[in-house]
């Protein structure tokens, strides 16, 4: 059987942001399976379209042969619904959405506006939605779209059986840390809230600890430029490292060497990062914003309200100075963690719900 489908991303799919490494999945799984999948990297800017991404998503549908399923991230097809609606009757358009765009941190007010206007318009423009949550599902009611319309497909992760072997194994020849290793792994974007993280660091200066945040520092240069402003002004820049994207073994070991995991975001759609660090049997603090309490269960860390600097410092102090608390909590995430699906399931799951969202059969094949 030949399954023929089309993915729409913005820019290259190799990004290590975790909509991109979800999108990366499921293509590489769906072909593993036999299916042919086309990837299409668009031009311009997202979420905030201008021309060249414009015209960038209208020449890719023109691409593509009538009656093809195309599956559209929700970055690519959020504010250009204009090409959706002009190809929506001849081909079988499928969104992938991690989150409503209008719920990014640090946009205007006439920007949410925009987008969730625009959003709302797209949506309405494709045959039906998979989210990567039951929260963002949830979310895209309030947006119109009809429960039947929507599948949620949660991200995978690795094999838990991989974990027992990853924790405590140093991959390099370098000594551990004498100070125990908070872990931030996002994008820094507003979003993330490491402005947040460092005004909490500030008030643990009298504790022994080092701060290790991964991440991408381009994707918006002023912010970034904020949190190392944040970090000369508590002098604390040699106790947080900002190490950029890392990947593989890099990325593993500050997994396999962190004594907790920090994430202080605003909101997120579901949050693989947090999942990652649950697998590696991680004790959590991150806060309540979007699908976090859904993401990371009770026992696992502490949540604590987004943007409250204060109250994140006090969950760091509380899980850095109890490591009988400390252990418990990475008992219970070792646990958790061991009954999460996995990326193999998870791909099966995308390919039904785009087979049956699209209205494909399961015998046909399109081009």
């Amino acid at each position: 059987m030949n399954r023929r489908i089309h993915f729409v991303v913005p820019g290259s799919l190799e990004q290590r942001t975790g909509g991109y490494l979800y999108d990366a999945h499921m293509v590489a799984g769906l072909r593993e399976r036999g299916w042919s999948v086309t990837v299409h990297g668009l031009d311009g800017t997202f979420p905030i379209a201008d021309e060249v991404s414009r015209r960038s998503l209208a020449s890719a549908l023109e691409s593509i042969c009538d009656g093809a399923t195309v599956v559209l991230d929700g970055l690519a097809m959020g504010g250009l619904p204009d090409p959706l609606s002009h190809h929506r009757d001849r081909l079988r358009l499928v969104g992938l959405v991690h989150h409503p765009l209008a719920d990014e941190t640090g946009l205007t007010g006439r920007e949410q506006a925009r987008l969730e206007k625009l959003e709302r318009v797209a949506l309405s423009a494709v045959d039906g939605v998979v989210t990567t949550s039951l929260f963002t599902l949830r979310r895209l009611e309030e947006f119109g779209v009809p429960v039947d319309r929507m599948r949620s497909v949660i991200p995978g992760t690795e094999s838990p059986a991989s974990w027992p072997g990853m924790r405590g194994v140093e991959p390099t020849s370098a000594p551990l840390p004498q100070e125990p290793v908070l872990l931030c792994v996002g994008t820094m974007i507003p979003r993330k809230g490491q402005d947040v993280l460092i005004e909490a660091l500030a008030e643990l200066a009298s504790h022994p600890w080092q701060c290790v945040c991964v991440g991408s520092l381009d994707r918006d240069p002023e912010f970034s430029l904020r949190v190392r402003d944040l970090l000369a002004k508590h002098g604390l820049q040699g106790r947080v490292r900002l190490t950029g994207e890392l990947a593989g073994e890099q990325l593993l070991h500050w997994y396999r060497t962190a004594s907790l995991f920090v994430l202080p975001s605003h909101y997120e759609g579901y949050g693989m990062a947090l999942t990652e660090a649950l697998q590696h049997g991680l004790p959590v603090v991150s806060t309540t914003g979007g699908a976090i309490p859904h993401t990371v269960p009770a026992g696992t860390g502490i949540l604590v309200p987004p943007g409250d600097s204060g109250a994140l410092a006090a969950a760091i102090r509380s899980l850095l100075t109890d490591p009988v608390g400390r252990a418990a909590c990475a008992a219970e995430a070792r646990a958790h963690a061991a009954t999460l699906p996995d990326w193999s399931t998870q791909v099966d799951a995308f390919g039904r719900a785009v087979l049956e969202l699209s209205g494909a059969r399961s015998d046909e094949e399109t081009s």
